[in-house]
């Protein structure tokens, strides 16, 4: 299969190395250690994507109050209206694997740009119901795109020691664009009804640009080139995203092994097998799997689905109706809250950044998701105490107001990343824009279906029975998680696989990996 014009990256200024002096690469031509600014300033560019989903989560939030206003949608439209973007993005992440595979991950990133580029310019623009839905369709297919691609590249592009710490970037950013989203609410909240959530929505176009044109100077995945034969762009592309030369010929030595190319192949191109090229991947991930890639398929789809029922996106798409239940009264008043959510998502996002890599994968998720649990029954409790009283409960708005602001803080400093990272780990390459595409897919659904939902089943349940569900979901998600979970902290993509397959036994084959490890290490030393 054809694949795309990619020249070799050479001294003679590539786009690659453009982007390399830009970064501030400090690389040793020497094959010492260098600074790897390079893979940092790609895994930046590239989980920038991100932001794209997280605008447009923010901006509705509060947008959707004006739009009731002027457009006069009702509950059930406003529900559509805002959860709608998720199920449409099901159909970008879900083509997203596929073409990423076809065309490569770098101008993947550049198509998602696009598509959300002319979205939000027909949200911008629309005038009814209809044509809304129309905008809300092609954003939602740029979201899905941007979101399966973004940890995919991170990943693959990442070197082990600190690959949690870049993988992380896309939850970083999508915070970033949920904070912005707020601000541009509270911004345009002053201009006239008709225009105000029209610039909301339609300046959502602006960084999508400028991400598609920033892309095009980033390198394209190494694995990606291993799988479509380039071994000579690979090697060029690992020598720049590693700590030393040795350690990227080793990545590339890692990589050709679980691509089927023998080891002492130096050619720069080889042919491949169609199998290297993505076809039968739909069968081997899903019709018959090996344990190993079941194990692998239960705990990177399933994260997902924790992540988004246990009600994240209930509040941060629906902050202010929240806190008008809460007893706080004036969109100004509501819409100052959402910021304050906005930016404890921002800052607590940074926790986990810098731990990923120290502490491991489990120890954060396992206390981000308790701590979910005990800041969900905090807001349920009060809630239900401000609903059930006809006057003001001075403590049980604090304790609202606080377990908002606990829970997407201690989801953002640890649930919230770890999903996208430990995802993008656990599939073998050759399944894994596949795996995390359904990852990415299942994660959009659920959202979006909470999101479609959520007006419908406070009123059904009461809102305080509704975060007593959300509760218990993620009670259920913690024991998922405690059980199935192999830590993947700190090894190579290529030896993950090794951790998976035999489910609730895993602790075992880890012990059974590092006594191996050990032995091989005398060995190496006698």
């Amino acid at each position: 299969m054809p694949t795309p014009n990619y020249q070799p990256l050479d001294d003679s200024g590539s786009a690659a190395d453009y982007f390399s002096r830009m970064a501030g690469d400090d690389h040793d031509v020497s094959g010492g250690r260098k600074k790897n600014k390079y893979a940092f300033a790609c895994a930046i560019l590239a989980s920038m994507t991100s932001v794209l989903l997280g605008y447009d989560t923010g901006v509705m939030s509060g947008a959707a109050m004006y739009i009731k206003r002027d457009l006069h949608f009702t509950d059930v439209q406003i529900e559509v209206i805002v959860g709608i973007i998720n199920i449409y993005s099901l159909l970008g992440s879900a083509a997203a694997g596929k073409t990423s595979d076809l065309i490569g991950r770098r101008y993947t990133m550049v198509l998602a740009g696009i598509i959300f580029f002319l979205g939000a310019i027909l949200m911008g623009l629309a005038t009814n119901f209809v044509f809304l839905m129309v905008g809300r369709f092609v954003a939602g297919i740029g979201v899905g795109y941007a979101m399966m691609i973004a940890p995919v590249y991170t990943t693959e592009v990442a070197p082990a020691s600190y690959r949690g710490f870049l993988t992380s970037f896309p939850e970083v950013f999508i915070n970033s664009g949920v904070l912005l989203g707020y601000v541009s609410n509270y911004a345009f909240a002053k201009l006239p009804l008709w225009l105000g959530w029209r610039m909301m929505l339609g300046i959502g176009a602006i960084p999508s640009v400028a991400l598609a044109i920033g892309v095009l100077y980033m390198p394209e995945s190494p694995r990606w080139l291993v799988l479509r034969g380039r071994l000579g762009d690979a090697r060029c592309v690992l020598e720049k995203t590693s700590d030393s030369k040795e350690e990227g010929r080793e990545r590339l030595l890692d990589i050709q092994v679980a691509a089927g190319i023998p080891e002492d192949c130096t050619d720069d191109i080889v042919p491949v097998s169609d199998k290297n090229s993505g076809q039968g991947a739909w069968k081997e991930l899903l019709i018959s799997p090996t344990p190993a890639v079941r194990h692998a398929s239960i705990t990177g789809i399933g994260i997902h689905f924790f992540q988004q029922a246990s009600g994240i996106d209930a509040v941060v798409l629906y902050s202010p109706r929240i806190f008008e239940q809460a007893g706080i009264k004036g969109s100004d008043q509501q819409l100052l809250c959402t910021v304050a959510v906005g930016f404890c998502k921002t800052i607590f996002i940074l926790i986990s950044t810098f731990l990923l890599d120290k502490i491991g994968r489990r120890p954060l998720m396992l206390t981000s998701m308790g701590g979910m649990v005990i800041f969900l029954l905090m807001l349920a409790v009060s809630l239900t105490v401000i609903n059930n009283t006809d006057h003001t409960v001075e403590w049980a708005v604090a304790l609202a107001v606080i377990g908002v602001l606990g829970f997407v803080s201690i989801f953002s400093s640890g649930m919230g990343p770890i999903a996208w990272v430990y995802s993008s780990e656990v599939f073998p390459m050759r399944l894994r824009a596949l795996g995390c595409s359904i990852g990415v897919a299942v994660n959009r659904g659920v959202s979006g279906v909470i999101g479609m939902t959520f007006i419908s089943i406070y009123k059904a349940m009461t809102i305080g029975g509704t975060f007593f569900m959300f509760a218990g979901i993620a009670a259920i998600g913690w024991l998922f998680m405690f059980t199935l979970f192999p830590e993947t902290h700190g090894r190579k993509l290529e030896e993950i696989e090794q951790l998976f397959g035999t489910y609730f036994h895993w602790r075992s084959t880890l012990r059974e990996l590092k006594q191996k490890e050990a032995r091989a290490l005398e060995a190496q030393d006698a």
